[in-house]
């Protein structure tokens, strides 16, 4: 029999954006300061996700907090100021708000029906 799943409590949802937006914060403000490649040692770790799928879920902000304690190490700072590897990175504040707000929305625009947001002017321009 399949298990039943279980929608995720309000609470739940605040605390992983919390925790979400304490450690991006963190990283946001530490990007200049670290190196701009991943160590050797931060992208091994990356093999503690390389695990058993689990029998029951964790707590969302338990998850998030373990995207960051791994995974953060493990980029290369784009967000920071001393990458020129492509022409990409360099976040700039207001999109970095932005999109976490849009992930916050999750809206499908795919049909006006979906979000009425989609023939919105805010998706073409602003200002």
């Amino acid at each position: 029999m399949p298990a039943e799943s279980r929608v995720p409590q309000i609470h739940e949802s605040e605390a992983a954006l919390r925790v979400a937006a304490e450690r991006a914060y963190a990283y946001v403000r530490e990007a200049n300061d670290r190196r701009v490649a991943p160590s050797a040692d931060a992208v091994a770790a990356l093999a503690n996700f390389h695990e058993p799928f689990p029998e029951h879920g964790s707590a969302p902000a338990e998850i998030v907090a373990m995207l960051d304690r791994w995974g953060s190490p493990a980029t290369v700072a784009t967000t920071g100021g001393r990458y020129f590897g492509f022409v990409i990175g360099g976040t700039l504040p207001t999109a970095l708000g932005a999109s976490c707000l849009a992930n916050a929305w999750d809206q499908n625009a795919a049909y006006r029906v979906m979000s009425p947001q989609r023939n919105s002017k805010m998706w073409f321009y602003s200002g």
